[in-house]
């Protein structure tokens, strides 16, 4: 059902603002305008269908802050506005029931896809899964049990998974036993809900001393694991850094990628700032027939509502492609 808001009937009216959407005129409009935003001024379904893109990105709460101020619901609501069908929530263990309730039925009003939140305790600086110690491997199998709670909760099938740091004491080989041994543990626990953890390699540069690195061998254990629910969340940005090469190690590793997430490299920020060409990327994911999510787990390059608003334009922008 379309949600409610004031608008102008005045058909001359509702042109004006899609000809300033389409010709990229959005951002210097915008600067100066405060309290009520013009993408409010008109039915709040016809601006989703006019704004949509071809594939589910996914913002994250303060992307939006000063378009749509600090109240994580309004964010919501703007980037359902923008066209935006998904949403990511690193830190939704984090929030209380209540809020995760309200998020999960806000989306759920707003036709938005819930995408990944992290799924237990991430080790950057000591190892955990790779030791084989039980006490490491009770405790993520115990919060991977509160994660299928929180997935119930907010209509979520994804949860991110980091083996986290390295075991200098044993061969890489042993390790990777051990963290497959762990995978299997959880997906005991995942397969009867119909949840999917999906492992993210890191790059060396950002996180140095992970265990998990690259595409390839994220890929290697998923086969290892066995489990429809152990996949890949292939981020791009760190896959740049680490091995680059992206479409083919994309199509290499295809079969088990479960979930995108996005960055521009360097400085991880939108797309548009930086060398990856996205469009190029996204055109191939696309025609490949991906109907997942796209995390844009990423900064923005400038500040205030022009940095926002040109972060809309540069995923139009790269959305902007013809798939014969």
């Amino acid at each position: 059902m379309p949600r409610k808001g004031t608008f102008f009937n005045h058909y001359y009216t509702i042109m004006k603002r899609r000809n300033f959407l389409r010709n990229g005129l959005a951002t210097s409009a915008f600067a100066g305008i405060s309290g009520m935003t013009l993408a409010q001024s008109i039915p709040n379904s016809s601006l989703a269908a006019e704004n949509s893109f071809k594939l589910k990105y996914a913002p994250h709460f303060g992307m939006f802050k000063h378009l749509a101020g600090e109240d994580k619901i309004d964010q919501l609501k703007y980037a359902a506005d923008q066209g935006f069908k998904a949403w990511e929530h690193n830190g939704m263990k984090n929030e209380t029931v209540d809020m995760q309730e309200k998020i999960a039925d806000t989306m759920s009003d707003l036709g938005m896809e819930m995408g990944v939140f992290v799924a237990h305790k991430i080790y950057w600086s000591e190892p955990s899964l790779t030791t084989g110690k039980q006490d490491s491997k009770q405790e993520f199998l115990d919060q991977i049990r509160e994660s299928v709670d929180v997935a119930k909760r907010v209509n979520a099938r994804w949860m991110t998974v980091v083996p986290g740091f390295v075991d200098l004491r044993q061969e890489h080989d042993y390790q990777t036993a051990n963290v497959v041994d762990a995978l299997r543990r959880a997906s005991d626990i995942l397969e009867p809900h119909g949840l999917v953890m999906v492992l993210e390699p890191l790059n060396y540069m950002n996180h140095p001393g992970l265990f998990l690195e690259k595409a390839a061998q994220a890929y290697s254990i998923c086969k290892a694991v066995d489990s429809p629910s152990c996949k890949i969340l292939y981020d791009i940005y760190h896959q740049q850094i680490t091995e680059g090469n992206l479409i083919p190690n994309i199509d290499l590793s295809w079969d088990e990628i479960a979930y995108f997430q996005i960055g521009d490299n360097p400085g991880r920020k939108e797309p548009t700032s930086g060398e990856i060409n996205y469009k190029n990327v996204f055109k191939h994911i696309y025609a490949k027939g991906w109907e997942g999510i796209l995390g844009m787990e990423h900064g923005i390059s400038r500040d205030g509502k022009q940095g926002e608003l040109g972060l809309i334009q540069a995923y139009r922008t790269v959305d902007d492609f013809n798939v014969s």
